[in-house]
């Protein structure tokens, strides 16, 4: 009897299940997955949606498509299976960080890369994702690539101690439904929340302290330029994923978190828009308007979960004057 052969998701979702109801399995046969054409197209198509700049061989998704995807991919294939496999180095692409004084090293993978990683990421993902405590979708001797497809896993894995130990805090300090401590993590990007009463002041310093001593283990080390305490009592305010959040008084007298778009994120939504308005200002309004929308609908999807009604309308007042200009 010849058996179906399993879907992606089929697959994904039994590793997940089984990792999860039983943590100390061990598994067998990945690697035979990640070289099936089937993989490899899925993590090609998840490659090319991402879009993104060559790397070093220069070799850009329009080449690709003209020679032809199905004979790119089976040449990855074969290196695979005959383990000639092997990783080109990154390109270096330098991007200025905030306020454009120092700069941060992106790591771009070849394509070829990225479809590798993409479809061993496909394989591994559900497997750790059932030991994960949460779980969100540089090139050198030291640390993960900052532009790798496979980084975000790679950070969630060497960093899911520091959830545990997060984890075991917010345990020790609840009482009744009510929690002292609470944390958020995307990658390498953390936010660690405590309760404002005095009586837990001292677990600032002790979080504080965990937290260091359990990323030394791990020869980690903090930022210490984008690290700091903000009290929202006192009208401090703190930006994580492009987001500022601070507390404010409801109109019932209430205080309540509040998180809009950062600053910097609607001058670099402008900025990108302007760019566009410019090199297209010769073609037709219906034109502009189609290259415009998936950049807008992307950002306000994104930023539809905060409180953005304001930044939205000074969006859309912005972008019709440039519209009615045209």
């Amino acid at each position: 009897m010849i058996k179906a052969p399993i879907s992606l998701q089929d697959l994904r979702r039994s590793l997940y299940v089984k990792a999860k109801a039983e943590p100390a399995w061990r598994f067998w046969g990945l690697y035979v997955q990640v070289c099936k054409m089937e993989r490899l197209c899925e993590a090609y198509r998840m490659a090319k949606e991402n879009d993104g700049a060559p790397g070093i061989d220069g070799v850009t998704f329009e080449a690709i498509e003209e020679s032809g995807v199905e004979g790119f991919l089976r040449q990855i294939r074969d290196e695979l299976i005959t383990n000639t496999y092997r990783p080109m180095r990154a390109r270096k692409k330098e991007i200025p960080k905030d306020g454009g004084k120092k700069v941060r090293v992106l790591s771009i993978p070849s394509i070829r890369d990225r479809v590798v990683q993409g479809a061993v990421k496909l394989i591994l993902e559900p497997i750790f994702e059932a030991d994960f405590q949460m779980m969100l979708k540089a090139t050198g001797e030291k640390g993960v690539p900052q532009g790798g497809v496979i980084s975000p896993l790679l950070s969630n894995l060497y960093l899911t101690e520091v959830d545990r130990m997060l984890e075991k805090a917010i345990a020790t300090t609840r009482y009744g439904k009510y929690t002292a401590v609470q944390y958020a993590r995307f990658a390498d990007d953390l936010v660690i929340l405590i309760d404002a009463h005095p009586r837990h002041d001292w677990l600032v310093k002790a979080v504080n302290k965990r937290l260091r001593e359990e990323l030394a283990k791990l020869r980690v080390e903090i930022n210490e330029e984008k690290s700091r305490v903000a009290n929202l009592a006192k009208g401090d305010s703190f930006g994580f994923l492009g987001f500022e959040f601070r507390r404010i008084l409801s109109r019932q007298g209430a205080w309540r978190p509040n998180y809009t778009p950062k600053l910097k994120k609607r001058t670099a939504l402008l900025g990108k828009l302007r760019d566009v308005f410019r090199r297209f200002a010769s073609q037709p309004v219906g034109r502009v308007i189609e290259l415009i929308n998936p950049i807008l609908r992307g950002w306000v999807n994104y930023f539809a979960v905060g409180h953005s009604s304001r930044c939205f309308s000074f969006v859309k007042d912005w972008v019709e004057k440039k519209i009615r200009r045209i």
